[in-house]
């Protein structure tokens, strides 16, 4: 039934973005508990990957906000219910990006020396297809890639310094462990004193990776009905949300709303945000899945003790061999469900990948005549054609 209060639309507060974390950006708006949200943000619609290899790393996630949440004190629990999360009306279209080796890399970066590569997305209702992997069509899972509440002053310390340390343990990594702030690229998005913009350009984290506030974890089941639970670490908790996902990269609108429980730290010994996953979720039963232990036998067949990462990456690059009978640049967007078989058997951890065969508009079951193969056209690729 229309009443007075259902009746007003749900206003655009967050007109600000930024692109680092730090206790003295302040918050662009203030929200009472129970208002709602919405959001926005980046790389082009062609047949070519040089955005993707010259991509700025020291610029990335424009983040919307910061909100402030009135009444959030330090110590509180921010409970954020994602209401909806859908792509810009006039930009329906997303992509998958495989980043160079030498800027940013990627899980299998040195296992592959990895090139910029890129596939674009078209999204129609809850599907997407692309024109650079034909035959497959699937149903995405928009949530936030990035979300998460603004440091305090001692936890951005503890951040720099241990990211600073294992900087330092691997100087010359590629790519590297982590990333040290860096005040080239910097955008706070609101009209600060100098000295203040320069103290958030020196210290600020990157949003690359996620900490103990959120941040970048890139979890899909954070979609349309899920609730997050965040600690509170500065007055106002000031969340701040981006990098949204239609099924992994994308730019769109995301409509939420927060309240706070007073206490929250203490009452659910919070050290890390706790998720509820949405109850949306594709269904795809059948699928093709594939096993990895903690033996590189892609590379140099050493054997690691219980090391779940590297059962992980053979688990990966095991599908990615298989599928480029077929076809490759899929796992980074497909709706895959990765699985840690178990942690129990020294020396090997075992991690299960799953693919679902739906997706696919051909059969790639294991057959006895093998594949059949198929020209499935190219990937859009750098201007200087390496691949």
């Amino acid at each position: 039934m229309a009443t007075k209060a259902n009746s007003v639309p749900i206003p655009t507060l967050i007109k600000g973005i930024h692109n680092r974390w730090h206790p003295d950006i302040p918050p662009f708006v203030s929200v009472k508990p129970g208002e709602a949200n919405w959001t926005g943000a980046q790389i082009g619609n062609n047949d070519y990957s040089d955005d993707v290899k010259d991509v700025d790393l020291r610029k990335v996630h424009n983040l919307s906000g910061p909100i402030a949440v009135e009444g959030a004190e330090p110590g509180d629990c921010l409970v954020v219910d994602i209401l909806d999360v859908t792509p810009f009306e006039k930009m329906p279209w997303g992509y998958t990006g495989i980043f160079e080796l030498t800027n940013g890399g990627s899980l299998l970066a040195r296992e592959f020396n990895s090139k910029a590569c890129k596939a674009v997305w078209d999204f129609e209702g809850i599907y997407a297809t692309s024109r650079h992997i034909p035959g497959v069509r699937f149903a995405g899972i928009p949530h936030p890639g990035l979300i998460g509440t603004a440091p305090s002053a001692e936890l951005l310390a503890t951040w720099n310094a241990r990211e600073g340390a294992l900087i330092a343990e691997h100087p010359n990594a590629v790519p590297a462990v982590a990333f040290a702030p860096h005040a080239v690229g910097t955008h706070v998005g609101q009209d600060l004193d100098e000295k203040v913009r320069r103290k958030i350009a020196e210290e600020g984290a990157r949003t690359i990776p996620g900490r103990e506030h959120g941040g970048n974890c890139d979890i899909k089941n954070l979609s349309k009905g899920s609730r997050c639970y965040f600690p509170v670490f500065v007055k106002g908790a000031n969340l701040s949300v981006g990098d949204l996902h239609f099924s992994q990269g994308d730019a769109g609108i995301i409509t939420f709303k927060m309240s706070v429980i007073k206490d929250g730290i203490e009452k659910f010994a919070l050290k890390q945000p706790i998720f509820l996953p949405s109850p949306i979720d594709p269904v795809y039963s059948a699928k093709v899945i594939f096993e990895g232990i903690g033996v590189d036998y892609h590379g140099d067949g050493k054997q690691y003790n219980m090391d779940a990462t590297v059962a992980y990456k053979q688990a990966a690059q095991n599908a990615i061999a298989y599928l480029m009978k077929v076809r490759n640049l899929l796992l980074s967007a497909a709706p895959i469900d990765s699985h840690i078989g178990a942690l129990v058997d020294s020396p090997n951890a075992c991690v299960t990948l799953a693919i679902p065969t739906g997706i696919f508009d051909h059969d790639i079951l294991p057959s006895p005549d093998g594949f059949t193969k198929k020209d499935f056209g190219q990937c859009a690729i750098r201007s200087d054609g390496v691949v």
